[in-house]
């Protein structure tokens, strides 16, 4: 049983190496990510080592062991299926639900999750995009492209966003931009490679690159 602090830890390492399972992730990326000490950081990375939850090399970094990885994926799925069951049956916004999860995400119980996984429908995605692992820990695979690294006269389907921060979020949703949103590509200005875009066939507006960078189309 590990407490709310060791699940933590172990996702935020999982997140950190997300993109490369096998990268050394430092005390200091933790610390920096969980908004605490080195000191701190290496007396928990201890005990996650007694556990067998991490390999972790002295001045070296941390690794996840396929049991950390195996435990890291289970608080993803519990948070993001809460997030799933906060906007669709709470009318939580996309932007609110990211702290209430992080509560959630604790819970123990196997069979709640089951159920709750259940009731929403077996959903593959949360509500910005990003997969939720199955039950044995697969995650689904989406084939997706930031608006910044497609071409003009490229169309596509809004799949997710890199960063869910509340500001990106709030913004996209202030301009219309929604997951499943048309998007087509007018123009991409040389000057300082802002894109202008066409929401659902209607609405016309330009986007910064950062903007761009941050939010997943699939293209048609």
């Amino acid at each position: 049983m590990l407490s709310h602090t060791e699940e933590n830890y172990i996702k935020c390492i999982y997140q950190l190496s997300e993109n490369e399972l096998t990268k050394q992730v430092s005390t200091n990326e933790i610390a920096d990510n969980l908004e605490t000490t080195p000191a701190s950081v290496s007396d928990m990375l201890k005990k996650l080592t007694q556990k067998n939850l991490i390999n972790y090399i002295k001045y070296k970094g941390v690794t996840l062991s396929e049991q950390g990885i195996t435990e890291a994926l289970k608080i993803i799925r519990k948070h993001r299926l809460w997030e799933v069951f906060l906007v669709k049956h709470l009318n939580f916004a996309w932007d609110e639900v990211h702290e209430v999860a992080e509560q959630l995400e604790h819970i123990k119980s196997v069979l709640l999750i089951q159920r709750l996984d259940e009731f929403l429908d077996f959903p593959k995605f949360d509500p910005h995009g990003d997969p939720i692992p199955s039950q044995d820990g697969t995650i689904p695979i989406v084939q997706q492209i930031p608006i910044s690294e497609v071409n003009i006269g490229d169309h596509g389907t809004v799949t997710g966003v890199n960063d869910a921060s509340k500001a990106l979020l709030q913004y996209l949703d202030k301009v219309g931009i929604q997951l499943n949103s048309t998007i087509e590509i007018i123009d991409i200005i040389s000057f300082d490679q802002s894109v202008e875009i066409k929401i659902d066939h209607q609405k016309t507006l330009f986007i910064s690159q950062e903007i761009a960078k941050n939010i997943y189309i699939t293209t048609i």
